[in-house]
């Protein structure tokens, strides 16, 4: 296998999420506007497929492939998607640079240019103007459409506060730097809870929402928590890493058997489609084919039929079947201390097989997001667990197990 396979074979394509029935808080249905599908957002149209810039396309050397980066941005607005989303940090400080390169040609005002304030590496206040401006002549841009304060976390969240960078983030947008303020979390839903009560003038937000998270790690909570404050969400590693568009042999039979010409991709897309609020999903399209997916899956985007709902599900769980632990996540364990056995199972499962691109400070990120109280340490081996299990697991013994590899990768 060569290298552009393996990139073709290994890394984010697309993503996912499930239907959810007694959702009361609607938003502008989708629609088509010469290509792929847009939503409403205030008074602009947003391509519901967005073009994510921390993947993107590199030469032999690792570095940026700038002339193939530019051609498959030509690519995406001749196809209808108008919202670019790089970081500070993406592709080791080089993306907005490349993205300010590949955009710069074009009418500003027919794309959202969306970056976000890396809060993590903030030393001092005035580390947020500094880095702000620096931003705005990366992109080689006046204004963004889009601003977020990055990845909020605990120690995140308290560099925000400590730092004053909404007051300054107000401020430009008073300037008519910045048209919508919004953040994205990576945390538990208290967490985003408290974010969203401390300012109550946030616009948008953005979420880890996809299959394998939904329950396991709380995103079904997370994205209720968004909608009952009715704020527009931008979704953000929708194919979990490469999982979901990379499932094993007998999920992807089952999916073929179906639909012969729909990529795993594709269906975890149309998955995510059945959520309402959704703003737009962040791909990270490193080659070309990648591209090419996604147009196909969001031109005239359609919400996964009740049929294919069934089969997407069957086939999800015969992917679950060939995971190290072999849980199924089938909840029968549940415990009467409330260890959150499924959810730990599923995210070491993705770190084991490596399939996913999580590597081991994704496990501990994930893991440290569940509640203390639900992790594996919290086991009291009454083994009632054991006598429930479909599976026959040693569901103590492989809580005891987890807990340990976490306590050593921590430690190390």
């Amino acid at each position: 296998m060569d290298r552009r396979e393996f990139i073709k074979n290994s890394l984010l394509a697309a993503s996912g999420a499930i239907l959810l029935s007694g959702c009361t808080f609607k938003t502008s249905s989708p629609h088509v506007k010469g290509g792929v599908t847009t939503t409403k957002f205030k008074n602009i149209d947003v391509s519901m497929l967005g073009f994510g810039c921390m993947r993107l396309p590199v030469n032999a050397k690792g570095e940026i492939d700038d002339a193939l980066n530019k051609k498959m941005v030509q690519r995406a607005i001749e196809s209808g998607i108008n919202y670019f989303d790089t970081a500070y940090m993406y592709m080791g400080g080089k993306s907005e640079k490349a993205m300010g390169d590949a955009l710069k040609k074009y009418d500003r005002a027919s794309f959202n240019f969306t970056t976000k304030m890396p809060v993590m590496m903030l030393e001092k206040e005035e580390d947020v103007e500094r880095i702000f401006n620096e931003q705005l002549k990366r992109c080689q841009t006046d204004y963004f459409d889009f601003y977020l304060v990055h990845c909020l976390n605990k120690h995140n969240w308290e560099n925000t506060k400590k730092y004053n960078v909404i007051p300054f983030l107000e401020k430009m947008k008073k300037e008519g730097k910045i048209k919508y303020l919004g953040f994205s979390h990576h945390d538990t839903p208290e967490l985003l809870q408290e974010i969203i009560d401390y300012y109550d003038k946030w616009e948008f937000v953005q979420l880890q929402i996809n299959k394998l998270d939904w329950k396991t790690c709380r995103g079904e909570e997370q994205y209720n928590i968004a909608r009952k404050a009715k704020l527009p969400i931008i979704v953000m590693e929708p194919l979990r890493g490469s999982a979901l568009a990379n499932l094993n042999a007998d999920a992807t039979k089952i999916l073929k058997d179906y639909n012969p010409n729909a990529s795993a991709a594709s269906w975890a897309f149309r998955w995510l489609a059945g959520l309402d609020g959704i703003l737009t999903m962040l791909s990270g399209m490193t080659l070309p084919e990648h591209l090419e997916d996604n147009i196909k899956t969001f031109t005239n985007l359609k919400p996964l039929s009740e049929e294919e709902q069934k089969i997407y599900d069957k086939a999800i769980q015969a992917h679950l079947k060939t995971q190290a632990i072999g849980c199924t996540s089938c909840r029968y364990c549940e415990c009467p201390v409330g260890v959150n056995i499924a959810g730990i199972f599923s995210l070491y499962n993705q770190y084991k097989q490596d399939n996913t691109g999580m590597g081991k400070n994704g496990f501990i990120s994930h893991y440290e997001a569940l509640r203390e109280s639900e992790r594996a340490d919290k086991c009291i081996k009454c083994g009632l667990c054991k006598t429930k299990c479909p599976q026959k697991l040693n569901i103590p013994a492989l809580l005891e197990k987890v807990d340990k590899e976490y306590k050593q990768l921590k430690g190390a």
